[in-house]
Order: structure tokens, then sequence, then C-alpha cells
């Protein structure tokens, strides 16, 4: 009995400890995870702009992107608010995947603005919903013309390795790069990922699709326009101000 009490107290004893030093270690690395997400995002942010960010460090993208990007914080009608960021709330819509940004129950839209000698160059606008296994989340940029698309990335998915995950390489990701997002008509009809290799009409609102991920891409279709459609009387604000 003697034996077994000792047994179990030494047990305890290194339970105890090894649960602390486990909650030690996954506080002091907080901060640190917390930086690196934070720099994941700048870097998304600025790639999606057309920056080159594969062979500058966490350093520079931190300096990059203070020096180029303005968060900006838009109301559904299209005008500048006077919030910051930081006082956005997010909420997933789960059926959708899509990210709702709130104050005080009042709905809003993030905006990046990406500005070189004074002049905005391009408008990145947040992204997400579902793919076929998991909720895509990325940014979407367009020129200051507000058709023109600058670029697309995503940062978060789970999508299956060699399928749906190509949504993240370059080769996909260039092909969204000049095309626009409305037609001839104003209408906006955003950019479709199409099943198999672009062709026919419309090239210039097409990308090739990516073998055996028609889901993946028919997901991306479904939440790029309806993310775009959400910031369009901002862009006609942009309009009337020209």
């Amino acid at each position: 009995m003697h034996s077994d009490f000792q047994t179990y107290r030494f047990v305890m004893i290194v339970s105890i400890l090894a649960a602390f030093l486990l909650s030690l270690t996954a506080t002091s690395l907080k901060d640190k995870q917390d930086y690196n997400v934070e720099v994941d995002r700048k870097k998304n942010v600025l790639k999606c702009a057309g920056l080159d960010v594969m062979t500058i460090n966490s350093e520079q993208i931190i300096k990059n992107y203070s020096q180029f990007i303005n968060e900006k914080v838009i109301s559904k009608n299209g005008s500048y608010v006077d919030l910051k960021l930081t006082d956005l709330n997010q909420f997933e819509d789960k059926s959708t995947g899509q990210i709702l940004y709130k104050n005080n129950n009042k709905e809003y839209l993030p905006l990046y603005e990406y500005s070189k000698n004074n002049e905005i160059v391009a408008y990145i606008l947040p992204i997400s919903g579902k793919g076929l296994w998991s909720t895509l989340y990325g940014y979407f940029s367009l020129a200051n013309d507000m058709n023109t698309v600058k670029g697309i990335t995503f940062y978060k998915h789970g999508e299956t390795p060699g399928l749906g995950a190509e949504i993240e390489k370059k080769w996909f990701q260039d092909n969204f790069i000049n095309k626009t997002i409305f037609n001839e008509m104003g209408q906006m009809v955003s950019v479709s990922v199409e099943k198999g290799k672009a062709s026919g009409s419309g090239l210039e609102h097409k990308v090739d699709g990516i073998s055996g991920a028609t889901m993946t891409g028919a997901g991306l279709n479904k939440f790029l326009k309806s993310d775009l459609k959400r910031y369009i009387p901002f862009i006609k604000s942009l309009e009337i101000g020209a």
C-alpha cells in the first residue's frame, strides 16, 4: 500500500510539473505566435497588391506594410467612417464561410489602400467562403480603376493537397492578374474559375480551372462574387467622385 501511494504521488507530481511547463511554454510563445500571424496577414496584403514579398524578412514586411498600406473602414453604403480595423469584431457565417465585420451591431467593411508616391495604386479586399472541404480565407485586389484585378491570395484553407490546395500556388493566382470584374455593360460579373481551360467569349472575366478541383473552383466563384458585391456602393462612390 505504501509503495502504491508513493507511485501515485510521483505520477501526480510529474503530471502537475508537466502541465505547468506546458502552460508556461504556451504563454511565453503566445506573443511570438501572434507576431507571426500578424506578419503573415500583412505579407498577404502586400502580395495581393502586387509587391514581391518572397525575398524579404519579417521586419521588412512590417516596414513595407507601414509605408505602403493604409487601413480603412467603410460603411455598407460605401462611405469612409472614422473607425479602425481593430474596432471591428469578426463573425463567420457558418453556412457560407463569409466573414462579417461589426461594431456595436452595425456592419462595416475593411479596406486596404496601397499607395505609392502619394497616389492610391490598388484597393485590397478580404474574401472568404466555402470551398470543398473548408473555408477559404484570402485577399483580392483591384487597380485604382476598381475594375482591373491586381492579385489574389489565400492564406488559410483546408483543401486537398495537389487538388483544391492549388489555389495557393503562384500559377493559379497569376491567372487572375489583369482580368476585369465588370463587363462592357457596367455589370459586375466577377472573375470565374472555369472547369478546365478558359475558352469562349468573355475571357477577360475567366481563369483556367484546377484539374480535379471543380468544387473548390465553384465555391471560390460563389463567395468571390458575393464579397465583391458588398463593395459596389464604394466602387460607385469613387466613380461619382472621379
